[in-house]
């Protein structure tokens, strides 16, 4: 009896699941003709704006369905012909004749004599249980009638019981889901499983770059064991992930309604399905249901000299360097230009590295030029293995050539080179090496090994690296500077630091020099302010009243380490951090400014600009810190941009050239990097189900213009620094469905630009020196456009643009309490004359 039951649930579950009477595919009556009306639509428009407004075009048209052969031997195997008939094209939304682009003209004069008699071409089916098993058309046709072909057979392919499938159609192999409740059927294809040729390319960077969402869904209704109608609707969603409320849509909807069903043309006799259809028309052959690539013209080809480069194309690179020659060392303002053009493309090409690679092993006039390219194959060796590169012979080639240099580098120039470009490629191979610079050189490279292994993820910090940076802090085997010692101290933290490692890291302050006691009390307590990662075990270890007492937190100092929001949105936030660093004179040793960008799933290091300086003690009879006793009189500039490690800069290096510029200082400030940067590279090519191709691209450059520059007083016994970062930003998308007769789209821009500057003023006459640090950004202008188009070959077009251009406010970023008060001192008794600089 129980099995019985069982038995009967099974059966009314199957029958529940499929349509009525059928459990394989939809049927065609014998010599009839089905009259159904088609329409196709597509839709650009913003995100969130309504359909109504939107800017499209349909074609509609009669088509005539009839029962050509059935399999004698299975009722299931069907050839059945379909004709296209009377096509119109017109707007989607209605508009006045004054804007309908197709006012007046035919048909036959929109499309063109010769597509319009291919559309109208029959194409024949052969359905097996519901299923295209061949699309059979004409050869030489158009690829955009086809196209249109291939969507409306599409719809013809269903199955009539609830379940997955992978289904051939235009769109390509796709995991296609059923929901079959009575007399409809739900079919929803997953777009992002479709397998079908792809072309385009997206940025480096998740954040930079542009998210897809696409959704497909069709809903049937049958009668009589053949379709009723047919609505399928098409989304394609685009947004920029640093401003979701900027980017596109793109939609495609089909309708198939049956008008009439009438007598129609008798079946062919026949047992073979190859024998029906030379019987039918022999010109007819079997083609493939996917889309055919539809080949597209150059739309925005590049035009100035920048473009060049960044088209990143085999053409542009060959011309590039066919124009630049490297023995000519009074180009090299040019050659660098094109250098980091090259570090930040945002989809290198192996050809690229290959041929920076070539350039390095012959003769370069400039050394600066020389050691900025491989600082740059530094950055693409790491951008090329991000996308899965890292075995590409040309990779294999420069990693292996800036690791063998290194370890044969004798001078400290070279050493230095070779470490700013691993700094760049981040290389796990690259990470012993690193150690044994950070721990066993002074001065600048072991700073610059040392903040190389501090841009590795955390993943990739073993035991070892953790040991190595505990003995470089606590200063077990040798004596080291306090800028490799802070640096160190900041890895431990920032990599899931044990109890005892952030126990001792406490400990130690209050044993350690005047201001790097300070700074690391200034780390300790930003870290707990901000919630770091490690903001949890540091709480446990501040339970301890050893570690957390009055002696400890009450040091006193001007250096400090603070974080902060510059701006927190729904999409992206970003973040600022600021750290500057004394001697015990009162002389900078480290001033660090950076900017990050993150969202939930990625983070980007837009930016870092550092200031050091050493030995300048000697400058006011000041005694040097532990360490520091023999450091050459040095200042210069380092700076991240994007991720990538650029060439530093140098203010003087030795004691002569510090008196000489001192003496002939002019107050400027010294260029970083000054150019245009690609930031957003994004092109898809996507296959509408209803036969259009459509397109999006989204490209987002940055002018940009780095400077900093720093100041003494002997008299006033000031010092100053200065980092100016002064930006442009524009943002271009384009989505666009083109149909060879018509285009139809959106264009959005943005555009803003902004200053920030970054001063920290220094009054060295007292201990505790006064420090006043100041983070402004200016007034910025910000606009926005939205362009929306339908235009036919002939020149006629239709356009409706809107914008909006808004002045955002400038702003003092807040940074801690401490310094808020130092900046009161600090201009409350500067007098008027203290700006007269030597």
């Amino acid at each position: 009896m129980i099995l019985l039951t069982v038995l009967f649930l099974c059966i009314i579950s199957t029958y529940s699941a499929s349509v009525k009477g059928h459990t394989t595919g939809p049927s065609l009556n014998n010599d009839k003709l089905y009259k159904f009306a088609y329409s196709a639509e597509v839709y650009v428009d913003r995100v969130k704006a309504s359909l109504q407004k939107s800017a499209g075009y349909r074609i509609s048209s009669d088509v005539d369905v009839n029962l050509l052969w059935r399999n004698p031997d299975n009722d299931d195997d069907q050839l059945v012909k379909i004709t296209i008939r009377d096509v119109q094209v017109e707007n989607v939304n209605e508009r006045p004749a004054a804007k309908n682009i197709f006012k007046g003209k035919s048909t036959e004069k929109i499309i063109g004599k010769e597509y319009l008699q291919a559309l109208q071409r029959p194409i024949v089916l052969e359905l097996v249980r519901g299923k295209v098993k061949n699309f059979y058309s004409y050869q030489n046709e158009p690829v955009f009638t086809q196209n249109i072909k291939r969507g409306l057979a599409s719809l013809f392919q269903l199955q009539l019981h609830s379940g997955t499938a992978h289904e051939v159609d235009i769109s390509g192999k796709c995991d296609t889901t059923y929901h079959v409740r009575q007399d409809q059927v739900t079919k929803i294809k997953a777009l992002d499983s479709c397998e079908i040729e792809k072309q385009g390319f997206n940025s480096h960077n998740r954040i930079l770059d542009v998210s897809t969402k696409a959704t497909s869904a069709t809903i049937y209704v049958l009668e009589d064991s053949f379709i009723k109608s047919i609505k399928a609707e098409e989304n394609y969603v685009l947004l920029l992930n640093s401003r979701r409320k900027s980017g596109a849509k793109i939609v495609s909807k089909q309708r198939l309604e049956l008008k009439s069903v009438q007598a129609g043309p008798g079946l062919i006799a026949g047992k073979q399905v190859a024998s029906v259809i030379k019987t039918l028309d022999s010109s007819y052959v079997a083609m493939p249901l996917v889309a055919e690539p539809v080949k597209s013209e150059c739309k925005k080809c590049p035009s100035i000299v920048d473009a060049v480069t960044f088209a990143q194309t085999p053409e542009s690179l060959e011309a590039v360097l066919e124009f630049l020659d490297f023995k000519d060392a009074s180009t090299s303002t040019l050659q660098e230009r094109f250098l980091y053009a090259c570090g930040f493309a945002s989809h290198p090409s192996e050809m690229l590295l290959k041929s920076l690679t070539a350039k390095f092993k012959g003769d370069i006039a400039n050394e600066e030029i020389r050691e900025t390219l491989v600082i740059v194959m530094g950055a693409l060796i790491r951008k090329l293995c991000d996308r899965e590169g890292c075995k590409l012979p040309a990779v294999v080639e420069a990693k292996r050539l800036i690791l063998s240099r290194l370890e044969k580098a004798k001078k400290d120039d070279n050493v230095r080179m070779y470490l700013l470009a691993l700094k760049n490629a981040l290389l796990p191979e690259a990470i012993p090496l690193l150690l044994k610079y950070a721990e066993s050189e002074e001065g600048p490279i072991s700073n610059v090994a040392a903040t190389a292994l501090q841009r590795y993820d955390p993943s990739f910090l073993t035991k070892e690296v953790k040991e190595t940076m505990n003995r470089i802090y606590h200063q077990n085997r040798k004596v080291h500077e306090k800028t490799v010692r802070t640096t160190a101290a900041a890895i431990i933290l920032n990599s899931n630091p044990s109890y005892m490692e952030v126990k001792n890291i406490l400990l130690s302050i209050g044993e350690l020099p005047l201001e790097m006691n300070k700074y690391m009390l200034s780390m300790i307590q930003d870290i707990l302010h901000f919630e770091m990662p490690s903001s949890k075990t540091v709480r446990q270890v501040l339970k301890d009243m050893r570690a957390h007492n009055y002696d400890r937190f009450s040091k006193m100092g001007s250096s400090s380490a603070y974080s902060g929001y510059i701006t927190r949105g729904p999409d992206v936030s970003s973040t600022y951090s600021l750290d500057i660093l004394y001697s015990g004179s009162g002389i900078l040793r480290r001033s660090n400014m950076n900017i990050r960008i993150f969202d939930r799933n990625a983070e980007l290091h837009a930016s870092q600009v550092v200031i050091e300086a050493q030995g300048l003690e000697s400058i006011i009879a000041a005694t040097p810190d532990e360490g520091e006793e023999n450091l050459d009189s040095f200042a210069g500039m380092s700076a991240i941009l994007f991720d990538v490690q650029l060439r530093p800069v140098t203010f003087f290096q030795g004691y002569g050239d510090l008196m000489s510029k001192m003496f002939s200082a002019t107050g400027d400030p010294i260029n970083v990097v000054k150019g245009l940067i690609l930031l957003t590279d994004y092109s898809q090519e996507i296959q509408l189900q209803s036969g259009p191709r459509a397109s999006a691209e989204f490209l987002g450059g940055l002018a940009i213009d780095i400077s900093g520059g720093m100041e003494f007083s002997l008299w006033y016994r000031e010092s100053k620094t200065n980092v100016k970062n002064r930006v442009a930003m524009f943002i271009a998308g384009n989505a666009e469905v083109d149909s060879f007769f018509v285009k139809t789209g959106m264009e959005t821009t943005l555009e803003v630009e902004t200053t920030l500057d970054f001063i920290s003023t220094v009054q060295f006459s007292q201990y505790p020196f006064l420090v006043c640090m100041q983070m402004d950004r200016v007034e910025s202008p910000f606009r926005r456009y939205v362009t929306k188009y339908e235009s036919l070959p002939s020149g006629r077009r239709y356009t409706a643009r809107r914008g909006k251009a808004e002045l955002l406010a400038g702003n003092e970023y807040p940074l801690h309490q401490e310094n808020s008060n130092m900046c009161r001192k600090v201009f409350g008794t500067k007098s008027d004359s203290s700006s007269n600089w030597f």
